[in-house]
């Protein structure tokens, strides 16, 4: 691995477990290299604002609850093979830090993870993946995801962002109104119509087909999560039933966080041909 510049300190909160800590004028955050995943930011003079369960366990082929797992090359389950992991290979393999600087606003990471004997045993495609994240009064973070084959392969995958909010009865979610959506709650499959404001109820897990910002109000407090190379919008919170199954997360901090993921979902998938490459990008933005 590169050495960082001075704002990012390399720490080992569990065995063989690399999470690179940010501490920078512009925000601060932690960066695990498991996932290429953003566990925590927090911009200067603002509160968090990713939930990251405090009992998330921090293991290799373990996801990390919270942040912004990297779910690809394919969400949610396998298309034709439930017994492929959930979610695709991205979010519980190591990655490859291979550049970080500080470039005095933000500070920029490169992680890259390429087909391998693992890799192929789950997914047989010849690829090259680089996730490039930069932190500062904003965050943004790029799945780029290379073709380095002879065949053409499809993909899903979600940038599965998890926000924090104070009371997730307070939370509306805008920029959805009047849109076609899936929802998959408690196993269902019901089509429906936004009709105004989300607000969280119970249960959500509902895919909207949208190429639009999403903003989050909780409060006096708005977050905006723009998209790039995305055709859905994923809205999530596993209410208080499913909640309290999770063994990763306190029972109540349902009411802590919604998920408002930038994604192309089943149904909107990407043809990657031979050489070519598809970004699917998120950027968090407050106010």
């Amino acid at each position: 691995m590169i050495a960082p510049p001075a704002c990012i300190r390399l720490t080992y909160p569990a065995t063989d477990y690399p999470v690179l800590e940010i501490d920078h004028p512009s925000c601060r955050a932690r960066v695990a290299l498991h996932g290429a995943h953003v566990m925590e930011w927090q911009p200067a003079g603002h509160a968090p604002v990713l939930y990251c369960s405090p009992e998330t366990v921090l293991r290799e082929g373990k996801a990390i609850r919270g942040g912004i797992p990297i779910c690809w090359p394919w969400f949610n389950a396998h298309p034709t093979d439930p017994s492929k992991p959930a979610h695709g290979i991205a979010r519980t393999r190591f990655w490859e830090l291979t550049d970080s600087q500080d470039g005095g606003e933000s500070v920029e990471l490169r992680f890259e993870l390429r087909s391998d004997e693992k890799a192929r045993a789950i997914w047989d495609q010849e690829f090259h993946a680089i996730v490039e994240i930069r932190l500062g009064a904003e965050l943004q973070v790029s799945l780029i995801s290379h073709n380095t084959g002879s065949t053409a392969f499809r993909e899903t995958g979600a940038l599965h962002t998890y926000l924090a909010v104070d009371d997730i009865a307070n939370v509306k979610v805008a920029g959805l109104e009047g849109l076609a959506f899936v929802e998959t709650a408690g196993g269902k499959r019901e089509n429906g119509m936004q009709e105004g404001e989300v607000r969280i109820e119970g249960e959500v897990d509902r895919i909207y087909a949208s190429t639009s910002t999403a903003t989050l109000r909780n409060g006096a407090r708005t977050i905006r999560v723009h998209k790039h190379g995305s055709a859905s919008t994923i809205v999530w919170n596993p209410g208080p039933e499913k909640a309290a199954k999770l063994g990763d997360m306190p029972a109540e901090d349902f009411r802590r966080f919604v998920c408002v993921e930038t994604a192309n979902a089943p149904g909107a998938e990407i043809t990657v041909a031979p050489g070519e490459r598809h970004v699917l990008r998120t950027r968090i933005a407050l106010g």
